[in-house]
């Protein structure tokens, strides 16, 4: 096991942060696998993942078992990490600039195709290998103008050459459940089987350029626009993991959630081992623009009587919005058919508050999809 610090620019005299990344096995042949955990570092449970994830990365290490480079970021996040207003974690935005740190990545898509028209030939293995260090590159080139975007920018340049990339989430409460490209979702099946996850949401475009997306859209768009003539890989597999609720944080969970991604990264050739066998899918991909989320028509007490993990009937009320001074009681319908994926931990809404997340199978939503 390597270990890399990678520094952060000071935000204010007499302080500094840093990135610590873990890098296993051997960049020899190629292949790469890139790990985060935390980058909303109000997120625990990712982080108690990567902790035996590193145990059995390092044992996998010593027996020479790792086909490639694994390379593991356990805290993504060391800003948002330190962000404690009076007891409330805040890890989620950056309190200099307001912005998500799980937004505004760099689109790559644009520069690429102006670098590599007339570059590419009929060999998909070197056009990857040259779409890769020119991505490289471009990021190279990228001037961050905060501490958050320098952040960004030291994540993104770890991951974006890597075959798998898989950032660890989770939301207030919920399922398991992971968020991928479109042209992604059959690859990503097997990762969702050995999670036991309850939704894949896929789109081609959520909004607002996510972490996950950073890595792997350019590759489905350069393959688009340079045609079957010049073939283009999906050269990145790039998925984030919502590892259920923020208080599901337990060694139970945590080791049954590392093995299951040692056992995706065997199945997917990435540790020379037997994989165990694959539980059955408890899902199967629903398009990210066929999600509802269900909105608190006015102000008022969350009375939830639908749990995650709950399959709803469309017209089907997930709970109650009560108004604690006029006692109106107002049903939260759902409009689509699927399952309960997420809600807010949170008992009281705000009047458009965001409340709760079902996964419909028809798509009917566009624009940014994602929460804020």
């Amino acid at each position: 096991m390597r270990i890399k610090k990678h520094a952060l620019p000071s935000l204010s005299a007499g302080t500094s942060r840093e990135i610590t990344s873990y890098h296993f096995g051997s960049i020899n042949n190629g292949k790469k696998v890139y790990i985060q955990s935390s980058l909303h570092a109000d997120e625990i449970p990712g982080m108690l993942v990567s902790h035996y994830l590193r145990q059995s990365f390092t044992a996998l290490e010593q027996a020479g078992a790792i086909a490639g480079e694994i390379v593991l970021v356990p805290m993504a996040n060391p800003i948002g990490l330190a962000q404690d207003i009076q007891g409330s974690a805040f890890g989620r935005f950056d309190m200099a600039t307001g912005i998500n740190f799980n937004r505004g990545y760099q689109y790559l898509t644009p520069a690429l195709k102006e670098r590599l028209a007339g570059k590419l030939g009929t060999d998909i293995h070197v056009n990857t290998a040259l779409i890769r260090e020119q991505a490289l590159a471009l990021l190279a080139e990228w001037q961050p103008n905060s501490e958050a975007a320098a952040l960004k920018k030291t994540l993104q340049t770890l991951a974006i050459d890597a075959d798998i990339v898989l950032d660890l989430h989770c939301d207030n409460q919920a399922v398991m459940h992971l968020y991928t490209g479109t042209p992604l979702a059959d690859a990503t099946m097997p990762l969702v089987r050995y999670l036991g996850g309850g939704a894949l949401l896929v789109s081609v475009l959520s909004g607002d350029d996510p972490f996950d997306e950073s890595c792997s859209r350019h590759w489905w768009e350069l393959a688009e626009e340079f045609g079957a003539a010049t073939p283009v890989a999906l050269g990145c597999q790039s998925v984030t993991v919502e590892l259920r609720g923020e208080s599901d944080v337990a060694h139970d969970f945590a080791q049954n959630d590392a093995n299951a991604i040692v056992q995706f990264l065997i199945q997917a050739g990435h540790i020379q081992a037997e994989a165990q066998a694959m539980p059955d899918a408890l899902c199967q991909p629903t398009p990210l623009e066929g999600s509802e989320p269900i909105v608190a028509a006015h102000a008022g007490i969350l009375a939830f009587t639908k749990n995650v993990g709950d399959v709803i009937v469309a017209g089907e009320s997930i709970g109650d919005l009560i108004d604690p001074i006029s006692g109106q009681v107002t049903p939260m319908i759902s409009n689509v058919a699927g399952v309960l994926y997420a809600r807010v931990a949170r008992r009281y809404a705000q009047h458009g508050m965001r409340v709760a997340k079902v996964a419909g199978a028809i798509a009917y939503r566009s624009g940014n999809l994602l929460s804020m």
